[in-house]
């Protein structure tokens, strides 16, 4: 069996909601997108910067509506503010069909953005 690492989950234009580097770490996300992405609290996700460089990966954790917060050494990389994509990925032998969201400025939901099959 081959794996393959896919995308699995995307939450495009997330609004930093706050940066606190004296938390131990990770990145805190409305629990609500969470659920309908299908990402669990401690998972992997990578989070990449739209208006600057700044990449990093951290584990994920539920938070309240609205909330995108970067935590520990993760904030010193952003500000509140910066939009910011989050991804997760997973490894499997078949295709995924990733769930992707676009969010506005108060990080509600604006745009399901879920492909309806796999090219290929």
């Amino acid at each position: 069996m081959r794996l393959s690492q896919l995308l699995k989950a995307k939450i495009h234009h997330a609004r930093v909601s706050y940066a606190n580097p004296d938390y131990v770490g990770s990145i805190e996300v409305d629990g609500r997108l969470m659920e309908r992405l299908g990402l669990q609290d401690g998972e992997l996700v990578h989070v990449w910067a739209v208006d600057h460089t700044s990449r990093i990966e951290t584990y994920v954790f539920a938070g309240p509506p609205g909330v995108v917060g970067l935590n520990g050494g993760a904030a010193h990389f952003f500000k509140t503010g910066d939009r910011i994509i989050i991804a997760a990925f997973d490894f499997s032998d078949e295709p995924i069909i990733p769930k992707m969201v676009l969010l506005d400025e108060e990080n509600r939901v604006v745009r399901d953005m879920t492909p309806f099959s796999v090219v290929g």
